[in-house]
C-alpha cells in the first residue's frame, strides 16, 4: 500500500535538512598585485606519497616537511607516504584573483568518478567550493554533483588570507582552517594559543557560531624577512616554531621558539650546486657568528642570509653591540615522518617565544649546523573520523523511493 503523502513529504524534508550545504567563510579583499605567504591546514583524504601531496597544491615537497617541522633530511622525502587522516599545513602563495585573496597556483586533473563537489570537498577538504571551481573554469550552468570528465584539468582556487602579514601588529603568517564537526571559536584559539576575541576580529564574526565546513583564518606569529625586493624569496615569513627551504634547497631558515628573530643556515641538503654561501671579507659562513665581550656591551658579528638573486645567495656581514650575548640559538625541534593514520594533527601549536636567558662565554663562537637538528616523537595524538551528512541524506532518499 503506497504511504501517504504527508510522510514522503516529512521524508524528503528530512532528507534536504541533512544535504551538505557549502558553508560560510572569511573572504579578505585585495587589490594589490604582490602575492604573501600563507599555509592551508589540509586532512589527507587517503594515503599519498609526499610527492602526491605536493602535486596537489603545487608545493615544494620538502617545504610541507619544513612547514610542519618534520625532518627534511630523510632520504627520499618525496617518496614518503603519508596516511589519510593526518593533518598537516601546506605553505602556499596568496594572490589577488578578481579582488579576493585566493591561491591561484592550483591545477587537479579529474579522475574517474570525480564531481565537482567532491573534488571541493573530499580532494581539496572543503578549502574550495564547487560555484569557486565551476565559475573559474567557465563551466555554465554545472551542477555541484554533475561528473567531470575523466582527465579534464581544472583551475581550483583556495581560501587564503594575507592581512598584511601582521597581526596586532606583530608578523603573522594567516592559515586556513576549515572548521569539522564539534570545532568552536574557543577551541581552535586554544589549539592556535590566541584568543577567541582576535579569532572573532580577524574573520570579523559577529557571534562566536562556528559550524562544520566553515572556513576561517587563524593568525600564527611569524619570524618576517627583510630582504630586498628584487630578490626571488622577498617576502619570507615563517611561522615561529617551523621551517622553511629556500634558495633552491640550498638554504633552511627557523622561526623560534626562543624569539621571532629569522634565522637562516645552510640546509642539511645543500650541495656544490649552491653558490658560495661566504660572507664578503670574511671567513664566516653563512649562520656564524662570535660574541666578544666589551667595556661597552657584547660585540655580536654575524653572517646573515640577505635573499636569493639568480642562482646567487646573498649573504651580509654584520656587527651589533648589545647589552649582554644572547644565549646560544634554539632550534625548533624536528619529529620523524609519519608512519601511522592516528594523527589529527602533526605540528602543535607554535610555541610562545620566550626572552633569552642569561648570558654566554664572551668568546663563544655559534657555527651552523652541519646536519639537520635531532628529531624528537613521541606518542600521536588520537585521530578525529568525521563521517559526512551525504550519507544520511542519501539514506533518507533511498528510503523515500521505497516508500514511493
Amino acid at each position: 500500500m503506497p504511504p501517504h503523502r504527508p510522510l514522503l513529504s516529512l521524508l524528503l524534508l528530512l532528507a534536504a535538512a541533512v544535504a551538505p550545504t557549502w558553508s560560510k567563510s572569511t573572504l579578505e579583499s585585495c587589490s594589490s598585485s604582490t602575492a604573501c605567504p600563507a599555509q592551508l591546514s589540509y586532512t589527507l583524504y587517503a594515503d599519498l606519497k609526499l610527492a602526491e601531496l605536493a602535486a596537489l597544491f603545487s608545493a615544494d615537497p620538502l617545504a610541507i616537511l619544513a612547514a610542519n617541522s618534520i625532518d627534511f633530511a630523510v632520504p627520499d622525502p618525496a617518496d614518503r607516504i603519508l596516511p589519510a587522516g593526518l593533518t598537516l599545513r601546506v605553505p602556499v602563495p596568496c594572490a589577488c584573483s578578481d579582488g579576493i585573496r585566493r591561491v591561484t597556483s592550483v591545477r587537479y586533473v579529474s579522475r574517474p568518478g570525480d564531481t565537482l563537489a567532491s573534488v571541493a570537498s573530499s580532494v581539496y577538504g572543503g578549502l574550495t567550493t564547487p560555484d569557486w571551481i565551476s565559475d573559474s573554469n567557465g563551466i555554465l550552468d554545472a551542477k555541484p554533483e554533475a561528473v567531470v570528465d575523466a582527465g579534464t584539468t581544472l583551475f581550483v582556487p583556495l581560501h587564503c588570507a594575507c592581512f598584511g602579514g601582521v597581526d596586532n601588529g606583530l608578523p603573522a603568517v594567516y592559515l586556513t582552517y576549515v572548521a569539522g564537526k564539534g570545532d568552536t571559536v574557543a577551541a581552535v584559539a586554544q589549539r592556535y594559543r590566541t584568543t577567541a576575541t582576535d579569532l572573532m576580529s580577524v574573520n570579523d564574526m559577529a557571534t562566536a557560531d562556528l559550524a562544520a565546513g566553515d572556513i576561517i583564518v587563524v593568525p600564527l606569529p611569524a619570524c618576517r624577512s627583510s630582504f630586498p625586493a628584487f630578490t626571488a624569496d622577498y617576502g619570507l615569513a615563517v611561522a615561529n616554531g617551523t621551517y622553511a627551504v629556500t634558495a633552491n634547497r640550498c638554504v633552511q631558515c627557523s622561526c623560534g621558539p626562543g624569539n621571532l628573530d629569522l634565522f637562516c643556515v645552510p640546509a642539511p641538503l645543500a650541495d656544490s650546486t649552491c653558490s658560495s654561501m661566504q660572507c664578503a671579507n670574511s671567513s664566516m659562513m653563512l649562520g656564524n657568528f662570535t660574541l666578544l665581550m666589551t667595556s661597552s656591551g657584547c660585540s655580536v658579528t654575524s653572517c646573515s642570509y640577505g635573499g636569493f638573486v639568480n642562482g646567487t645567495i646573498l649573504t651580509t656581514l654584520t656587527t651589533a653591540l648589545k647589552p649582554q650575548c644572547p644565549a646560544p640559538h634554539q632550534y625548533p625541534p624536528l619529529i620523524p615522518p609519519p608512519t601511522s593514520s592516528f594523527f589529527e594533527t602533526y605540528l602543535g601549536p607554535s610555541p610562545t617565544p620566550m626572552a633569552s636567558e642569561g648570558g654566554v662565554d664572551p668568546m663563544m663562537v655559534g657555527m651552523a649546523p652541519t646536519s639537520t637538528p635531532s628529531a624528537s616523537s613521541g606518542p600521536p595524538p588520537a585521530a578525529r573520523y568525521v563521517v559526512g551528512d551525504a550519507l544520511g541524506a542519501l539514506a533518507l532518499c533511498l528510503v523515500a523511493n521505497l516508500l514511493w
